[in-house]
Formats: C-alpha cells, structure tokens, sequence
C-alpha cells in the first residue's frame, strides 16, 4: 500500500471511529463496560447509562468529557 493510500485510509478510519456509537466503539475495542468505565472514571452503572442514550456517539461523548 503507498503511504498516500495509508494516509487516506488511515483518516477514514479515525473519521468512521469518531461518528460509532459508544457500544460500537466498546465492542469494536474488546472493552467491557467495566473497563470502559474505569478508563472514563465512571462507575459502571453510569456507563450503562450513557451507552443507552441513542444519541451519544463518541463525537457527543468527547465534547462531554472535554466540557
């Protein structure tokens, strides 16, 4: 592969990671909702929480821990 394509390959992932959902994402990282938890410094029933908002891509969730 070039490193042009690497390149563009590279930024369409990072753009499709960005607009999964957050149980996607967790899946798609073999995270548990446990570990995911402890990553943001939440407990995992919060976790379980935020993962059943139907709006909350990790786009939404970025915005919300950086807030």
């Amino acid at each position: 592969m070039s490193t042009e394509a690497w390149t563009r390959a590279h930024e369409k992932t990072k753009v499709m990671k960005a607009e999964l959902p957050l149980a996607e994402l967790k899946q798609a990282r073999y995270f548990s909702q446990e570990q995911l938890a402890s990553e943001l410094q939440v407990k995992q029933p919060a976790m379980a929480k935020i993962e059943k908002k139907a709006d909350m891509y990790t786009s939404t969730l970025r915005r919300f821990i950086e807030g």
